[in-house]
């Protein structure tokens, strides 16, 4: 247990600090968005199970040889009144942060739901008056709206496409079709619940910068694989011009902002859930139109295992320390 702590505690840190500041800085991760996208939701979990893993197994590491024995002689304290004498001021105190820690971040998740789904259906009441269903695509809205203007809305059976008048003017029909392509991967690969999960890891451990890294580089990456999406279908040319006319406009919309995804930057603040604003949708705009200008070839098989076994470790090791009694002593 005293080892095991230890290694959970060093782990904790290296996902929390160095490594995610790495992988933003890679170049790879536009090669094999999909990949990298796992690999950020194992760094996420990982670092969030060794954080507070170090901390629970450290505050038990006098009662208990393993985990499980720890957790019970601890339940016998609290509620049989067994004697607590074993326990000295650092383990109860690394306990009792453990406890927060995790009803903190659970607290923050679901909070970060709540808001999010409050602001989706103020922006469906608002739909409802100021749009109407386009007569050529399904589960479609137009808005009369003068600049380009073209976001996704989840919301399960009720998801839908918002289109402005002035994207419609604007796009040629296949540029359209690209757009709509583009937002229907969104919702077709339910991003929003990846947005919602880093939006509350943001807001649970805002101090720390990685969070809003790796809630960026999530951003960017959902935006590439919307892209290859449309790609299947529309030539790259036509994305790239699609892409770029509606970045040229503004892009206010009636609505919560924070609670849609747009296919070019929404005036938004980049730190609400789901938003893709500010300065960060305009690197990500950047960082798309790049991709497609310059294409590189996607990461070999051999390296895309590679980073997958990453990944199975990363979550295996601190789940693996938890739960096998005395495997680090």
């Amino acid at each position: 247990m005293f080892w095991t702590s230890y290694f959970l505690a060093v782990l904790a840190i290296a996902l929390a600090w160095p490594v995610p500041i790495l992988l933003s800085r890679a170049q790879w991760p536009a090669r094999s968005p999909f990949t990298a996208m796992l690999l950020w939701q194992a760094i996420a979990l990982a670092g969030g199970l060794s954080m507070i893993g170090a901390m629970l197994v450290y505050g038990l590491e006098p009662i208990g040889d393993n985990l499980l024995a720890g957790l019970k002689s601890l339940a016998g304290m609290v509620f049989r009144n067994e004697p607590t004498t074993a326990l000295g001021f650092w383990h109860i105190f690394a306990l009792s942060a453990a406890a927060l820690l995790s009803a903190h971040l659970v607290f923050t998740l679901l909070l970060t739901y709540y808001k999010i789904q409050r602001q989706r259906r103020r922006h469906r009441e608002l739909l409802a008056l100021l749009a109407s269903p386009s007569a050529d695509a399904a589960r479609t809205m137009v808005i009369n709206h003068d600049s380009p203007v073209a976001y996704c809305l989840p919301g399960g059976a009720r998801s839908v496409t918002v289109l402005s008048d002035g994207l419609m003017a604007a796009l040629a029909p296949d540029e359209l079709r690209a757009v709509l392509s583009h937002e229907n991967a969104h919702l077709n690969q339910r991003h929003h619940l990846l947005l919602w999960a880093f939006a509350a890891w943001r807001q649970a451990l805002p101090w720390l910068p990685t969070t809003r890294l790796a809630q960026e580089a999530v951003n960017s990456l959902i935006e590439m694989l919307a892209d290859d999406v449309a790609l299947k279908t529309e030539s790259k040319a036509t994305l790239i011009k699609a892409i770029a006319i509606v970045a040229s406009g503004s892009t206010a919309a009636p609505g919560a902002p924070a609670a849609r995804m747009a296919f070019g930057p929404a005036e938004s603040d980049g730190g609400q859930p789901g938003a893709t604003g500010g300065a960060g949708a305009l690197v990500t705009t950047a960082s798309r139109v790049s991709r497609l200008l310059s294409p590189q070839p996607p990461l070999p098989e051999a390296l895309r295992y590679a980073v997958l076994g990453a990944c199975v470790l990363l979550l295996a090791v601190p789940t693996a320390l938890l739960i096998v009694p005395g495997l680090l002593g």
